[in-house]
């Protein structure tokens, strides 16, 4: 279905569902803004990495949070649909901010429950070595929920968004993870031999 947008390039990726605080600075996204209050409509989160990438996520203004006696304010967002940029117009006709035509992704929610339970149990390792394991909410789950969390770089973030279907998007965060777990698990090993240099060291005996 095609839709017409305003648009907020920025060098990262929202997801579906994600939370998101911005602090508005700009004067054409700060016209952006006010113009989406004015006229209850969302905006599209452009990702742009070295350029633009004609794909991104639509937003909703959840709250104004601070409005500052220059301009400049404090906004929460959702993320709703991830899209593909039909047209870009910079700037849109009487704005000083871009906009255009876009298409809603396509996503097929299904996926093979085993997946599932092995993404979630690498997860929980992942955020338990972070510190981050009394974060994790299981109701709620699902491939965007912590992606921003598990050392994903922001081309692999993109690459996640544009993936068609809940058991893509499981296979590749599950593949992910197992690479970069072992990787971590080690270096925390290491971190606590090096703790242990220049303490006491109750040893086991050995038989021979």
């Amino acid at each position: 279905m095609e839709k017409t947008l305003p648009f907020f390039p920025l060098k990262l990726v929202a997801f579906p569902g994600e939370d998101l605080n911005l602090h508005i600075f700009e004067p054409r996204y700060r016209q952006l803004i006010g113009d989406c209050l004015l006229h209850g409509i969302n905006f599209g989160i452009c990702v742009y990495i070295d350029k633009l990438m004609m794909y991104g996520t639509e937003v909703s203004v959840i709250e104004v949070s601070n409005v500052y006696e220059d301009g400049r304010m404090d906004i929460k967002t959702k993320g709703l649909r991830p899209f593909k940029i039909l047209s870009f117009r910079n700037p849109l006709s009487d704005r000083l901010y871009a906009g255009g035509e876009i298409d809603y992704l396509e996503n097929n929610p299904s996926y093979d429950p085993a997946l599932f339970s092995d993404y979630k149990s690498l997860l929980q390792q992942m955020l338990t070595l972070l510190g981050l394991k009394d974060d994790l909410d299981l109701v709620n789950l699902d491939s965007f929920t912590y992606s921003h969390k598990i050392g994903l770089k922001l081309t692999d973030e993109f690459e996640l968004l544009c993936l068609p279907s809940e058991e893509d998007r499981l296979l590749f965060l599950v593949a992910h993870l197992k690479t970069v777990l072992p990787i971590m698990q080690q270096m925390e090993t290491a971190r606590a031999k090096i703790k242990m240099n220049g303490h006491f060291k109750s040893l086991d005996p050995l038989d021979f």
